[in-house]
C-alpha cells in the first residue's frame, strides 16, 4: 500500500498593480471573476489544496501589491517562497506595455529575495487584444534569457491558460520536491 505523503509550497505571486495578479488566482481557486478592481494592500494569500498521485500538495499563493508602498516589507512576504509567478498585462496601452517592461525588475526581486526558484511568467488579459497580432518572440527571448520556465497567454476573466499555468509550476515544484 503506498503510503501518501504531504507538501507544502508558498508561491509568490508578482508584478505591476492592475495587471491581474488577484484576479488570475480567484479564478484558478475559486473559478470566479470579479471586473471591478480592488488594490491590494500589502499582500494576501490565498489557499489551495491538490492531489497528485494521491499526495497532497497545500498551495500558499501570496499575492503581493504591485505598487512600491509596501517595498519595505518586501523580504517578508517572499521569505520560503518555493516558486514564482511574474505577471503583466498584453493590453496595448501604458499598462501593458510599462509591465512588459517591469518583468525583468520584477525577476530581480524574486532573485534578491528567493534566490534561483523556478518562474512561470503570465501575459494575462488575453481576452483583450487580437492573439495573432501578439509578437511572441520578444516574449518568447525574454522568457530564454531569464531562465523561466514557461510562459502562458492567461485570461483571468475568461479562464483561458489559467489552470494549465497554474498546474505547470504545481507539477514542476511537486516532481522536484518528490524526488529528494
Amino acid at each position: 500500500m503506498k503510503i501518501s505523503e504531504e507538501f507544502r509550497f508558498k508561491i509568490v505571486v508578482i508584478g505591476d498593480g492592475a495587471v491581474g495578479k488577484t484576479s488570475l488566482i480567484k479564478k484558478f481557486t475559486k473559478g470566479t471573476f470579479e471586473k471591478d478592481y480592488v488594490k491590494t494592500i500589502g499582500a494576501q494569500f490565498s489557499k489551495y489544496n491538490r492531489e497528485i498521485n494521491g499526495d497532497i500538495i497545500r498551495l500558499i499563493f501570496w499575492d503581493i501589491a504591485g505598487q512600491d508602498d509596501f517595498n519595505f516589507l518586501t523580504h517578508l512576504f517572499y521569505k520560503e517562497s518555493k516558486a514564482a509567478i511574474i505577471v503583466y498585462s498584453l493590453e496595448e496601452n501604458e499598462l501593458g506595455r510599462n509591465s512588459f517592461t517591469h518583468i525583468r525588475n520584477w525577476h530581480e526581486v524574486v532573485e534578491k529575495n528567493c534566490g534561483n526558484i523556478p518562474v512561470v511568467l503570465f501575459a494575462n488579459k488575453v481576452d483583450l487584444v487580437n492573439e495573432n497580432t501578439i509578437n511572441t518572440t520578444n516574449i518568447q527571448k525574454l522568457v530564454e534569457n531569464l531562465n523561466f520556465l514557461k510562459f502562458f497567454f492567461t485570461s483571468a476573466k475568461t479562464g483561458e491558460g489559467v489552470v494549465d499555468a497554474f498546474n505547470v509550476i504545481i507539477e514542476q515544484l511537486y516532481f522536484k520536491f518528490k524526488s529528494l
